[in-house]
């Protein structure tokens, strides 16, 4: 009798020992990973807050810059979101060099660009009108030459208001000076405040004299287009 009791207490001991180191042993379970919280949609009152830095310029009808030489800024209201979005992204990173924006670009979340590229995109819509497939004027006889020699309508589509792609931009009736600012700066190198560094426009553009360009510019910008300047309430 005392042999089996010492038998059974032995057994006992001993699946109490194994079922502690058990316990002690075994992980515990990995904490789950915090959720990344969503973005915010923005606001009609923080999209206002964003917008403040643009409307100063962009929002006031024949508007003129003054760097690098006197333009009107340009019409973005109806443009491509996705093409604004890579515009600010370029001027945040570099690849544009014109001061005000960079430091206005600079400022930027990447959800704040994308906010405000969807908002100027949607700004344009209710003043868009239905635009031919066709450009609503023939380019001279000069001009054609020159539009066959860039290619223009391969990107930024036969009426240069459907682009093949939302990144390229809409460029029917934006300001023709503006057109022509933007077209040398593709041609210019090593200034820190002046260029923009895009390999496709880059070698385009430097095909051409700046008279040329310009030619290229005045007959774009009196076409036809979707884009437009439209007031803020506080500014019109």
């Amino acid at each position: 009798m005392t042999k089996l009791l010492t038998t059974l207490f032995a057994l006992t001991v001993a699946f109490v020992t194994v079922s502690a180191q058990a316990q002690t042993a075994a992980p515990a379970a990995p904490a789950a990973p915090a959720a990344t919280p969503a973005a915010k949609a923005a606001t009609p009152k923080s999209l206002e807050a964003k917008a403040a830095m643009c409307i100063g310029c962009h929002a006031i009808k024949g508007y003129h810059a003054t760097f690098p030489e006197v333009y009107r800024v340009p019409m973005i209201a109806g443009q491509n979101a996705k093409y604004i979005a890579s515009a600010l992204t370029a001027y945040k990173n570099g690849d544009r060099k014109h001061p005000t924006m960079r430091t206005i670009a600079a400022s930027l979340s990447e959800q704040d660009i994308t906010d405000l590229a969807a908002y100027y995109e949607s700004e344009g819509k209710a003043e868009q009108k239905t635009l031919a497939d066709k450009p609503n004027v023939e380019p001279n006889a000069q001009v054609s030459g020159l539009m066959q020699k860039a290619a223009c309508v391969s990107c930024h589509g036969a009426n240069f208001s459907k682009p093949i792609d939302p990144s390229y931009p809409k460029i029917a009736g934006q300001h023709p000076d503006y057109l022509f600012v933007a077209l040398k700066a593709y041609k210019t190198e090593g200034n820190p405040q002046v260029g923009r560094a895009n390999g496709v426009m880059g070698a385009i553009a430097k095909q051409f004299t700046n008279a040329e360009l310009k030619e290229l510019a005045n007959y774009v910008g009196k076409l036809d287009g979707e884009l437009v300047t439209k007031p803020q309430s506080r500014m019109r």
